[in-house]
């Protein structure tokens, strides 16, 4: 599935290939040298583990890069009164009877622990284009789903502290 990415996504995906690229590559490849030099590889531990951490770096430039190739661009403007990527928005859970807060972002960036939901998520989907006071039903499943109200909705600019999810 093609990974749906901001402008903003797609500069921290290029910083961390670079870094990876220039400074994490080239730390692998000492580690690897180094524990080398040890000696006999058979029972060397800290060859393997370099080796491994050297592999582990490679996997993530390619599986960033294959994301770049294949990601679609969308924007992350909304209208003022309307709930669109990084808007935080507040939430009253009617079946809960509960009032939660969240910021809406894409899925490379979604973390439901630190409240960041992915806009193909299913709540995400349900309340992306929707306005204050409107009651919104969220989809689950074909059997099951929910209701929520937007209670609040904040214009969220400064992404920058949001993390690109690892693998």
């Amino acid at each position: 599935m093609r990974e749906q990415l901001t402008k903003s996504d797609v500069k921290k995906i290029e910083d961390e290939i670079t870094h990876r690229k220039l400074v994490v590559r080239k730390e692998a490849i000492d580690a690897v040298k180094e524990a080398r030099a040890q000696g006999d590889l058979s029972e060397n531990f800290e060859y393997y583990a370099a080796k491994k951490f050297k592999n582990q770096n490679e996997s993530r430039i390619r599986y960033l890069e294959k994301m770049l190739r294949s990601a679609v661009i969308v924007s992350d403007v909304s209208k003022s009164d309307e709930v669109g990527i990084n808007n935080t928005v507040e939430l009253y859970f009617e079946d809960d009877d509960e009032v939660e807060t969240y910021r809406l972002v894409t899925s490379i960036r979604g973390n439901s622990m630190k409240g960041l939901i992915s806009i193909e998520s299913p709540l995400g989907k349900a309340i992306k284009g929707h306005k204050e006071g409107d009651r919104v039903y969220v989809q689950v499943n074909e059997k099951a789903g929910y209701d929520v109200v937007i209670r609040k909705i904040v214009k969220t600019e400064d992404d920058s502290q949001d993390n690109i999810r690892g693998f």
